[in-house]
């Protein structure tokens, strides 16, 4: 539909959309493209939006799935990935305009796929060591902000900042106070552990405006739970207390920090950098995530195999 008052036939809503291309418009752009624009030209009729205004909301989803792995069109209109990118990629957006972006989302998932058309996220929960996929993980935010209060909904997010941002063990996200937090000059998040295994850990870019926003609230106390009183079962408790649904994949902090570790093997980090920054003493520990890792296609791995430097 086209603006108040403004009529435009079908064909000049497909050339609209035809020649939209975002501002700061990437490399990611190309392949989203073709489906961004399929999906609002197929919504149009039936949502109170100009074509532009869905192009440029669903652009943004589209090329923010399209970085953490969500590739099909399916799953972008999906409630708890929506959630998660308006909490976390448009974390540096104002309230007002993410308001406005849920709204136009809505409207065009419904337009799409109807009001009562959005399944669940089917979830397995069989095997404790497996790494949370990426819908899971879309699922764990939208789990961390639907917590009845907001104790609650802050100790779920510091969490999932601390495990799928940090890889932190669950020791570790008890212990760190505020001030072992800090921002450096390029915007990086630092995270200073102590104990056995002391280090210096850069959060993930996709949670740190968060972690620096809960470290900040904490003061000089700790982040995680700054009321509580320090003990080993504090972070079982704590989601023995949270609600959770039929949706939501057991939370372990031991996965979350899988997670991390391979989302950093399957996107290249040097292993001395990771096992640096998790701390690991060796590299058997590793052994276990193998299989869990992406395949390669045989181009993309004799390209690595044969171009070194």
């Amino acid at each position: 539909m086209s603006a108040p008052g403004v009529y435009l036939s079908r064909s000049a809503v497909a050339r609209r959309v035809d020649t939209f291309v975002p501002r700061d418009a990437g490399p990611a752009w190309s392949r989203v493209a073709p489906a961004v624009r399929a999906l609002v030209v197929q919504a149009d009729p039936m949502v109170p939006y100009d074509a532009a205004e869905l192009m440029s909301v669903l652009a943004r989803l589209a090329v923010f799935c399209d970085g953490h792995g969500i590739t099909g069109s399916a799953g972008w209109l999906e409630p708890a990935t929506v959630d998660w990118f308006l909490d976390v990629g448009c974390a540096h957006l104002s309230s007002h305009t993410r308001s406005t972006y849920r709204a136009r989302l809505r409207r065009l998932a419904e337009a799409v796929r109807g009001v009562d058309g959005a399944k669940p996220i089917v979830l397995s929960a069989s095997d404790a060591s497996r790494p949370y996929t990426v819908g899971e993980q879309a699922a764990l935010w939208s789990w961390a902000t639907g917590q009845p209060t907001e104790a609650l909904r802050c100790g779920c997010r510091v969490l999932l900042a601390l495990g799928l941002g940090c890889g932190l063990s669950a020791d570790e996200v008890i212990a760190v106070r505020a001030g072992s937090i800090r921002v450096a000059g390029n915007g990086a998040v630092l995270v200073e552990t102590t104990g056995r295994r002391a280090r210096l850990v850069v959060c993930r870019r996709r949670w740190e405006t968060g972690l620096a926003g809960h470290a900040d609230a904490a003061g000089s106390g700790f982040v995680f739970r700054p009321n509580a009183v320090r003990a080993k079962n504090l972070v079982s408790n704590f989601l023995a207390r949270a609600h959770r649904g039929a949706t939501v994949p057991p939370v372990k902090v031991a996965r979350l920090r899988d997670t991390w570790i391979v989302e950093h093997l399957a996107s290249g980090t040097p292993l001395p950098v990771l096992a640096a920054a998790a701390g690991l003493d060796g590299l058997s520990s590793l052994d276990r995530l193998l299989p869990h890792l992406p395949g390669i296609s045989a181009q993309r791995a004799e390209r690595h195999l044969r171009e070194l430097a």
